[in-house]
Protein backbone atom coordinates (compact mmCIF):
# COMPACT_ATOMS: atom_id res chain seq x y z
CA UNK A 1 0.00 0.00 0.00
CA UNK A 2 1.33 3.45 -0.92
CA UNK A 3 0.10 6.97 0.54
CA UNK A 4 -1.64 8.89 -1.95
CA UNK A 5 -2.69 12.81 -1.70
CA UNK A 6 -6.15 14.51 -2.98
CA UNK A 7 -4.60 15.17 -6.08
CA UNK A 8 -3.46 11.48 -6.79
CA UNK A 9 -6.71 10.37 -6.28
CA UNK A 10 -8.37 12.43 -8.58
CA UNK A 11 -9.28 15.30 -6.50
CA UNK A 12 -8.34 18.97 -7.63
CA UNK A 13 -5.43 20.59 -5.93
CA UNK A 14 -6.35 22.33 -2.83
CA UNK A 15 -3.36 25.16 -3.42
CA UNK A 16 -5.17 26.32 -6.49
CA UNK A 17 -8.56 26.26 -5.04
CA UNK A 18 -7.14 28.03 -2.14
CA UNK A 19 -5.72 30.52 -4.26
CA UNK A 20 -8.91 31.20 -6.30
CA UNK A 21 -10.83 31.82 -3.02
CA UNK A 22 -8.13 34.49 -1.75
CA UNK A 23 -8.41 35.99 -5.34
CA UNK A 24 -12.62 35.91 -4.91
CA UNK A 25 -12.32 37.58 -1.85
CA UNK A 26 -9.41 40.19 -2.63
CA UNK A 27 -11.82 41.44 -5.42
CA UNK A 28 -15.03 41.51 -3.74
CA UNK A 29 -13.09 43.42 -1.11
CA UNK A 30 -11.30 45.82 -4.13
CA UNK A 31 -15.49 46.28 -5.99
CA UNK A 32 -17.28 47.03 -2.06
CA UNK A 33 -14.05 49.76 -1.92
CA UNK A 34 -15.02 51.32 -4.98
CA UNK A 35 -18.28 51.10 -4.91
CA UNK A 36 -17.90 53.22 -1.23
CA UNK A 37 -16.27 55.41 -2.52
CA UNK A 38 -18.02 56.43 -5.31
CA UNK A 39 -21.13 56.82 -3.29
CA UNK A 40 -19.18 59.01 -0.56
CA UNK A 41 -18.16 61.33 -3.82
CA UNK A 42 -21.90 61.45 -4.59
CA UNK A 43 -22.92 62.16 -1.27
CA UNK A 44 -20.35 64.39 -0.80
CA UNK A 45 -21.16 66.17 -4.11
CA UNK A 46 -24.77 66.48 -3.54
CA UNK A 47 -24.88 67.49 -0.01
CA UNK A 48 -24.56 71.38 0.83
CA UNK A 49 -23.92 72.53 -1.92
CA UNK A 50 -24.98 76.74 -2.15
CA UNK A 51 -27.36 78.11 -4.14
CA UNK A 52 -27.40 81.46 -5.08
CA UNK A 53 -29.29 84.27 -2.83
CA UNK A 54 -32.39 85.25 -4.58
CA UNK A 55 -32.36 88.91 -4.34
CA UNK A 56 -29.27 89.47 -6.40
CA UNK A 57 -30.43 86.75 -8.75
CA UNK A 58 -33.86 88.08 -9.33
CA UNK A 59 -32.32 91.67 -9.49
CA UNK A 60 -29.55 90.22 -11.87
CA UNK A 61 -32.30 88.65 -14.06
CA UNK A 62 -34.79 91.88 -14.16
CA UNK A 63 -31.26 93.68 -15.74
CA UNK A 64 -32.51 94.83 -19.14
CA UNK A 65 -28.77 94.96 -20.44
CA UNK A 66 -28.60 91.15 -19.34
CA UNK A 67 -28.92 88.50 -21.27
CA UNK A 68 -29.52 84.93 -19.04
CA UNK A 69 -29.22 81.68 -21.22
CA UNK A 70 -28.87 78.36 -19.62
CA UNK A 71 -27.24 76.06 -21.88
CA UNK A 72 -26.68 72.91 -19.85
CA UNK A 73 -23.58 73.08 -20.47
CA UNK A 74 -22.97 76.70 -18.80
CA UNK A 75 -24.89 79.46 -17.80
CA UNK A 76 -24.09 82.34 -20.33
CA UNK A 77 -24.28 85.87 -19.69
CA UNK A 78 -24.11 88.01 -22.64
CA UNK A 79 -24.84 91.90 -23.19
CA UNK A 80 -27.91 92.83 -24.86
CA UNK A 81 -26.25 96.03 -26.46
CA UNK A 82 -22.56 96.55 -27.26
CA UNK A 83 -20.37 93.66 -26.72
CA UNK A 84 -17.10 94.07 -27.51
CA UNK A 85 -16.15 90.30 -28.72
CA UNK A 86 -14.33 89.64 -24.84
CA UNK A 87 -15.76 86.53 -23.00
CA UNK A 88 -14.76 84.84 -19.90
CA UNK A 89 -15.37 81.64 -18.94
CA UNK A 90 -15.89 81.55 -15.24
CA UNK A 91 -15.81 78.23 -13.42
CA UNK A 92 -17.56 77.89 -10.24
CA UNK A 93 -15.90 77.04 -6.74
CA UNK A 94 -16.99 73.40 -4.91
CA UNK A 95 -20.50 72.97 -4.42
CA UNK A 96 -21.32 76.39 -5.45
CA UNK A 97 -24.26 76.25 -8.21
CA UNK A 98 -23.31 78.01 -11.34
CA UNK A 99 -26.46 80.56 -10.17
CA UNK A 100 -24.59 81.68 -7.31
CA UNK A 101 -22.07 83.91 -9.61
CA UNK A 102 -24.81 85.48 -12.05
CA UNK A 103 -25.48 89.06 -9.82
CA UNK A 104 -21.50 89.09 -9.03
CA UNK A 105 -20.81 88.87 -12.99
CA UNK A 106 -23.14 90.46 -14.06
CA UNK A 107 -21.95 94.64 -13.65
CA UNK A 108 -19.14 93.10 -16.23
CA UNK A 109 -21.53 91.77 -18.32
CA UNK A 110 -23.51 94.82 -18.73
CA UNK A 111 -21.40 97.94 -17.99
CA UNK A 112 -18.42 96.35 -20.17
CA UNK A 113 -19.76 94.55 -23.02
CA UNK A 114 -17.73 90.80 -21.79
CA UNK A 115 -19.71 88.05 -22.08
CA UNK A 116 -19.00 85.17 -19.37
CA UNK A 117 -19.84 81.82 -19.82
CA UNK A 118 -20.69 80.24 -16.24
CA UNK A 119 -19.75 76.63 -16.19
CA UNK A 120 -21.80 73.71 -14.61
CA UNK A 121 -18.92 70.95 -13.17
CA UNK A 122 -19.83 67.50 -13.23
CA UNK A 123 -21.06 66.87 -9.82
CA UNK A 124 -20.61 70.11 -8.02
CA UNK A 125 -16.89 69.63 -8.63
CA UNK A 126 -14.46 71.10 -11.34
CA UNK A 127 -11.65 68.24 -10.93
CA UNK A 128 -14.60 65.54 -11.84
CA UNK A 129 -15.00 67.84 -14.86
CA UNK A 130 -12.98 66.35 -17.71
CA UNK A 131 -14.18 68.80 -21.01
CA UNK A 132 -11.91 70.98 -22.25
CA UNK A 133 -12.53 74.87 -22.44
CA UNK A 134 -13.88 74.62 -26.15
CA UNK A 135 -16.77 72.84 -24.70
CA UNK A 136 -17.73 76.26 -23.54
CA UNK A 137 -16.03 79.10 -25.85
CA UNK A 138 -18.57 77.12 -28.40
CA UNK A 139 -21.57 78.58 -26.54
CA UNK A 140 -20.51 82.13 -27.60
CA UNK A 141 -19.18 81.77 -30.97
CA UNK A 142 -19.35 85.64 -31.70
CA UNK A 143 -16.60 86.08 -28.93
CA UNK A 144 -13.18 86.27 -30.50
CA UNK A 145 -10.83 86.46 -27.51
CA UNK A 146 -11.15 84.15 -24.23
CA UNK A 147 -9.79 84.02 -20.91
CA UNK A 148 -10.81 81.43 -18.33
CA UNK A 149 -10.76 82.11 -14.86
CA UNK A 150 -12.41 80.38 -11.20
CA UNK A 151 -13.28 80.88 -8.10
CA UNK A 152 -11.88 78.89 -5.53
CA UNK A 153 -11.29 75.52 -6.66
CA UNK A 154 -12.44 76.46 -10.12
CA UNK A 155 -9.20 78.61 -10.13
CA UNK A 156 -7.32 75.26 -9.22
CA UNK A 157 -9.39 74.15 -12.40
CA UNK A 158 -8.66 77.31 -14.67
CA UNK A 159 -5.20 76.79 -14.20
CA UNK A 160 -4.98 73.48 -15.75
CA UNK A 161 -7.39 74.97 -18.98
CA UNK A 162 -5.59 78.24 -19.26
CA UNK A 163 -2.77 76.98 -21.62
CA UNK A 164 -6.15 77.21 -24.22
CA UNK A 165 -7.00 80.88 -23.35
CA UNK A 166 -5.60 83.99 -24.11
CA UNK A 167 -5.42 85.11 -20.39
CA UNK A 168 -6.19 83.92 -17.02
CA UNK A 169 -7.95 85.01 -13.85
CA UNK A 170 -7.89 84.15 -10.18
CA UNK A 171 -11.08 85.02 -8.06
CA UNK A 172 -9.85 83.80 -4.28
CA UNK A 173 -7.76 81.14 -5.83
CA UNK A 174 -4.58 79.77 -7.35
CA UNK A 175 -3.07 77.70 -9.31
CA UNK A 176 -1.40 73.92 -8.19
CA UNK A 177 0.83 73.69 -11.72
CA UNK A 178 3.37 75.43 -12.56
CA UNK A 179 2.97 78.82 -15.10
CA UNK A 180 5.72 80.43 -13.70
CA UNK A 181 6.97 80.38 -18.05
CA UNK A 182 4.30 80.30 -19.51
CA UNK A 183 4.15 84.32 -20.51
CA UNK A 184 0.42 84.40 -20.04
CA UNK A 185 -1.46 87.23 -18.72
CA UNK A 186 -2.68 86.27 -14.90
CA UNK A 187 -4.90 88.89 -12.91
CA UNK A 188 -5.47 87.73 -9.20
CA UNK A 189 -8.05 88.66 -7.05
CA UNK A 190 -8.42 88.00 -3.91
CA UNK A 191 -10.09 89.64 -0.19
CA UNK A 192 -8.01 90.60 2.83
CA UNK A 193 -10.83 88.78 4.86
CA UNK A 194 -10.84 85.23 3.19
CA UNK A 195 -10.69 82.63 6.02
CA UNK A 196 -10.29 79.90 3.03
CA UNK A 197 -7.89 81.51 0.29
CA UNK A 198 -6.15 83.18 2.74
CA UNK A 199 -4.02 86.20 1.93
CA UNK A 200 -0.92 83.65 2.89
CA UNK A 201 -2.11 80.72 0.70
CA UNK A 202 -2.20 83.43 -1.80
CA UNK A 203 1.45 84.59 -1.38
CA UNK A 204 2.86 81.04 -1.14
CA UNK A 205 1.25 79.97 -4.12
CA UNK A 206 2.65 83.16 -6.13
CA UNK A 207 5.91 81.24 -7.52
CA UNK A 208 3.46 78.92 -9.77
CA UNK A 209 2.39 82.08 -11.99
CA UNK A 210 4.60 84.50 -14.11
CA UNK A 211 6.32 87.24 -12.67
CA UNK A 212 3.81 89.84 -14.52
CA UNK A 213 1.02 88.92 -12.89
CA UNK A 214 -1.26 91.37 -11.33
CA UNK A 215 -2.45 91.52 -7.66
CA UNK A 216 -5.14 92.88 -6.41
CA UNK A 217 -6.35 92.53 -2.75
CA UNK A 218 -9.80 93.53 -2.21
CA UNK A 219 -10.28 94.92 1.74
CA UNK A 220 -12.51 93.39 3.44
CA UNK A 221 -13.63 90.53 1.12
CA UNK A 222 -14.10 87.10 1.95
CA UNK A 223 -14.21 83.61 0.44
CA UNK A 224 -17.94 84.35 -0.45
CA UNK A 225 -17.83 88.09 -1.50
CA UNK A 226 -16.58 86.10 -4.91
CA UNK A 227 -20.15 85.32 -5.70
CA UNK A 228 -23.59 86.00 -4.12
CA UNK A 229 -24.16 82.37 -2.52
CA UNK A 230 -23.80 83.81 1.35
CA UNK A 231 -22.32 82.70 3.84
CA UNK A 232 -19.44 80.13 3.52
CA UNK A 233 -18.40 77.50 6.50
CA UNK A 234 -14.82 78.48 7.29
CA UNK A 235 -14.24 81.64 5.63
CA UNK A 236 -13.63 85.03 6.89
CA UNK A 237 -16.49 87.65 8.17
CA UNK A 238 -16.92 90.25 5.37
CA UNK A 239 -16.67 94.20 5.87
CA UNK A 240 -17.18 94.93 2.44
CA UNK A 241 -19.69 96.14 0.88
CA UNK A 242 -21.39 93.13 -1.77
CA UNK A 243 -21.75 95.83 -4.03
CA UNK A 244 -18.35 97.85 -4.01
CA UNK A 245 -16.61 94.25 -4.63
CA UNK A 246 -18.81 93.71 -7.56
CA UNK A 247 -17.70 97.18 -8.63
CA UNK A 248 -13.83 96.34 -8.37
CA UNK A 249 -14.18 92.71 -10.03
CA UNK A 250 -16.14 94.33 -13.09
CA UNK A 251 -13.15 97.41 -13.18
CA UNK A 252 -10.11 95.35 -12.96
CA UNK A 253 -11.86 92.72 -15.54
CA UNK A 254 -12.36 95.35 -17.84
CA UNK A 255 -8.55 96.65 -17.63
CA UNK A 256 -7.20 93.16 -17.63
CA UNK A 257 -8.79 91.19 -20.09
CA UNK A 258 -7.35 90.89 -23.89
CA UNK A 259 -9.01 93.10 -26.82
CA UNK A 260 -9.74 91.46 -30.07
Amino acid sequence: MTDTTPSDAGGAPRAPRRRRRVLRWILGGLGTLVVLLVAGILIYSQVGVMGAEAEPLAAARANPGLSITDDGAGIVLTPTAGATGQGLVFIPGAKVEAEGYIATLADTVVGDGITVVITKPWLNLAFFDPRPLSTFTELAPDVTTWAVGGHSLGGVRACQLASDADALVLFASYCANDLSASGLPVLSLSGSADGLSTPQKIADAKGELPPTTTFIDIPGASHASFGAYGPQPGDGRPTADPAEVDRVIAEQLAGFLPRP
